[in-house]
Formats: C-alpha cells, structure tokens, sequence
C-alpha cells in the first residue's frame, strides 16, 4: 500500500520522536544497518532505536530481513518511491 503524505507528517514531523524517526531513515538510505549499528550511528540507546524502528516497521516505511541479532533493516518499495516527499516533509521538522 502506498505510503499517504499525511502518515509521513504525522510519524516525522507532529508526533513525539518524528525527528530521531527521521534521522533513522537517512541513515538507512545511505545503507542498511541492524539495530546496534544504527544505535551507533544516530547515537540514540539501543532501546529507543529499537521503538522507532518497530513504528517505521508497523507503518510499512522500514522493512527487515535476516534473523534475531543479525536483522538488517532496509527502507521498504513504498517509502523508496515516496521519498521525495519524505525529504520535503523531513524540510519541516524541528
């Protein structure tokens, strides 16, 4: 399903945690990570990277693949396609 432009402002730029969201998603962009890797390159804790990235998984803008520890996370077809927008609406966020 396509991803709406108002879901994308809602996760990044009106509800709490909408920047480090962000953040994880140019992150991923740049290249595939798992949880402690991306912990380490936005400097969050693990457990918040961890939070985020199962809301960017449950909205379709993040998907996973491997196995436990290992699990790499990929920016999903939809938000690959919509991603203009998100750098617009990333333009907004404070």
């Amino acid at each position: 399903m396509p991803i709406s432009r108002q879901l994308m402002y809602w996760l990044f730029v009106s509800s709490k945690g909408g920047l480090n969201r962000a953040r994880m998603v140019l992150a991923l962009k740049e290249k595939p990570m798992n949880l402690n890797k991306l912990s380490e390159t936005i400097g969050l804790h693990y457990t918040t990277i961890e939070h985020h990235v199962k809301v960017l998984v449950r909205h379709g803008f993040v998907v996973p693949t491997g196995d436990d520890y290992g699990k790499a996370y990929f920016l999903s077809q939809d938000l690959e396609d919509a991603y203009g927008e998100f750098e617009r609406i990333a333009q907004k966020i404070r």
